[in-house]
């Protein structure tokens, strides 16, 4: 069936035509290879036009194995080849216990070095190409084999070994011991992402007795399978069997990566040997034994473990909006944090492993509560994302399927932002077993006691049961990592690395920095640290792009001191050349700020930070004494400062863009009050 697809394919329009290059049979007729060139109309006119190219040109190799009744398919591209690389494979084999049945499988890898400029539309018109051609290849195989079956042909003999005088063959040809010692081969030398050959040995390989497993153990400790999936697990046991050394894991610990890839088991298999090479390098199987978490954590990190579900599954809470998630990582870093979650996914599968005991039944993950009361803008602050996306990457690829449910509680209007910038780094079939409530409609019918039992549920959630899961807040400053900062700002180490950039500002001489925006909605984040004096952050909006002007060259006594640089000229009247977005906010030396704006403006958008002073005073009021204090403090006229900022297109927001413009921060010291122009409405949420 699928040889009726050549030279040319009316079913497939944008296949023109093929040309053989190259045909091969082994000496026993068992292996036939056909290579080819296939030419294919690609739906890019403009950016083919653009390079000359009229049409795009693949090389297709075909391996027909008749002895282990396989097609294997691999097609790469000529065209643009030292530009990008294009890598396809797919693969039809006969199921090892249903000959009744065709297993498939196809993969595909795209490598852009550069086109152009054009990288981005590449990989768009690819991915586009190669998931509609996923389910056209489909279609076609069935198109041709119901042509098949109208002409009569319905069967195709097996293939047999043609008679050899003098041969000698006692091997069965499934079980060779070649084969044996080329699965054995593949498993020592690792596998990639775009690999895709199986590396479970053949069903016929397994013996007698390890062919199928006990069906009350099954019911009691791994739940429901079906035989395919039962099969599974016993051909990656036994892979683990022949080609692991060390400890096997269990099998419900295999199921789990059986599971997580959809009982593919080459890409289970992958993905376990990939964990099990990680657990033994960071000697994870001992973290239970040799992690004590800090003092710190058991005062701050606002998780703990609170009995079970109705499920029967371990259930653990995590009062994520009371956690100081930027203090946590200044006073312990990323690392420290990882170990513990590490700890917490390992003391989770015992408890499962203990509850499968007690309830009788298999009970393979656990259940997370997260209440978000508090969560405010302060846990966006970037490298806390940053460290939390990582956290959950390593999760996400040591400890699939754990997570049996994950109930959301109280989310605040906040929490899309932050739901948009994790999300894509969950598996989709985890964010399935996501329930989110925000207000209090995690009470009554439909909310918590459809899951969790009442006399379970924490008290400072209207229940009755007293949870000892620590209630956090802000990790005192003093606690902070820190290192020896020399006085001379050249040597100040910015512990965030790249992304922060450092600024000086003088008295007289702000530093601004002008975002240009195109589109209505967009949303301005910025985060920036006072290390030196007392500023004044403010945020404007113009119609006209300013100019840049540097003052280093005109102060060089402050060169060395960071950048520094002004864009509002001094004739510009404010009302007119441009406005006041946000209201002045007085930020003190050795405070973190954290805030965002909701632009409805296209325009420039300047971020201002300025020397603070103390204000103009009339005759019959004094200057504040913090005032006064603070202008004492400031040596040399100059402040200094670290900052990152963002634009994120409203896109981007999936809608969460109301949210943003309604939410307010717990830690946020700023009063509501916002000055808007009539043409623009604004809201700016700033935290310490």
């Amino acid at each position: 069936a699928y040889e009726k697809r050549f030279p040319t394919c009316p079913e497939i329009p944008v296949f023109l035509g093929s040309e053989i290059l190259h045909e091969s049979r082994s000496d026993d007729g068992a292996v036939h290879i056909v290579e080819r060139s296939c030419k294919l109309n690609v739906d890019a006119p403009r950016l083919l036009k653009k390079a000359r190219v009229e049409y795009v040109f693949f090389i297709q190799k075909n391996t027909v194995n008749w002895k282990e009744r396989t097609l294997r398919i691999e097609a790469r591209n000529e065209t643009f080849a030292n530009r990008v690389v294009v890598l396809e494979t797919c693969s039809y084999s006969v199921h090892p216990e249903n000959e009744e049945w065709t297993c498939f499988e196809q993969s595909a890898s795209l490598d852009i070095k550069s086109f152009f400029g054009f990288e981005s539309t590449v990989e768009k018109i690819a991915m586009k190409q190669y998931t509609s051609n996923i389910k056209r290849g489909k279609e076609v195989i069935e198109h041709y084999l119901k042509e098949l079956i109208s002409q009569g042909i319905t069967f195709i003999p097996r293939w047999t070994p043609p008679p050899v005088c003098g041969q000698k063959d006692e091997r069965s040809p499934a079980v060779g011991h070649d084969a044996d010692d080329g699965l054995l081969e593949s498993g020592a030398r690792g596998t990639t992402k775009e690999q895709t050959g199986s590396s479970c040995p053949p069903a016929e390989a397994v013996s007698p007795d390890a062919d199928k497993l006990d069906a009350d153990y099954i019911e009691r400790y791994l739940g429901q399978l079906t035989p395919m999936q039962e099969s599974c697990l016993i051909r990656l046991r036994q892979w683990l069997q022949e080609t692991h050394k060390g400890k096997i894991p269990k099998d419900e610990h295999i199921l789990r990566f059986l599971r997580a890839r959809d009982f593919n088991i080459d890409k289970a298999r992958e993905m376990l040997c990939q964990s099990l090479s990680w657990r033994k390098q960071y000697q994870v199987d001992y973290i239970l034994q040799s992690w004590r978490p800090p003092a710190l954590l058991d005062e701050y990190y606002t998780g703990g473990w609170h009995y079970q579900d109705k499920d029967g599954r371990p259930l653990y809470i995590l009062r994520l909006g009371q956690m100081d998630t930027k203090g946590l990582v200044k006073a312990l870093g990323e690392e420290s944090l990882l170990r513990h979650v590490l700890s917490i996914n390992e003391e989770g599968q015992k408890r499962c492993e203990e509850n499968t005991n007690i309830f009788g039944r298999p009970i393979t993950s656990w259940t997370c509560l997260v209440d978000l009361e508090g969560l405010n803008m302060r846990h966006l602050w970037r490298p806390g994302v940053k460290a939390l996306l990582r956290i959950i990457e390593v999760v996400e690829d040591n400890y699939p399927e754990t997570l049996g449910r994950l109930l959301i509680v109280r989310a605040p209007r906040v929490f899309p932002v932050l739901w948009t910038l994790v999300s894509p780094f969950i598996n989709e079939n985890t964010r399935q077993k996501f329930l989110i409530y925000s207000g209090n409609n995690y009470q009554g019918p439909g909310g918590l006691v459809d899951y969790v039992n009442k006399d379970v549920i924490p008290d400072f959630l209207g229940g009755d049961c007293m949870c000892t899961v620590p209630e956090g807040g802000l990790v005192p400053k003093s606690l902070y990592q820190t290192e020896e900062e020399p006085e001379n700002s050249d040597h100040i180490r910015l512990w965030t690395e790249t992304i922060y950039h450092s600024a000086s500002v003088l008295k007289g001489a702000p530093h601004e920095i002008v975002v240009e925006i195109l589109e209505g909605e967009s949303v301005i984040t910025w985060d920036f640290d006072i290390l030196k004096g007392d500023v004044v952050f403010s945020l404007f909006h113009s119609k006209r792009a300013p100019e840049t002007s540097h003052k280093e060259a005109a102060l060089p006594s402050t060169s060395a001191a960071g950048d520094n640089m002004q864009l509002i000229d001094k004739t510009w009247v404010l009302g007119v050349d441009y406005s006041r977005m946000e209201s002045p906010l007085v930020c003190r030396e050795g405070e973190s700020i954290q805030g965002s704006h909701v632009t409805r403006w296209p325009g420039f958008y300047i971020l201002q930070w300025k020397m603070h002073g103390p204000l103009p005073c009339s005759g019959t009021s004094l200057p504040r004494v913090d005032d006064v204090l603070a202008s004492l403090q400031v040596s040399s006229h100059k402040c200094k400062l670290i900052y990152y900022y963002e634009v994120l297109a409203s896109k981007d927001f999936r809608g969460s863009m109301s949210s943003l413009e309604s939410c307010n921060s717990g830690f946020s010291q700023l009063s509501g009050a916002t000055t808007s122009s009539s043409q623009s409405q604004s809201s700016s949420y700033l935290s310490r």
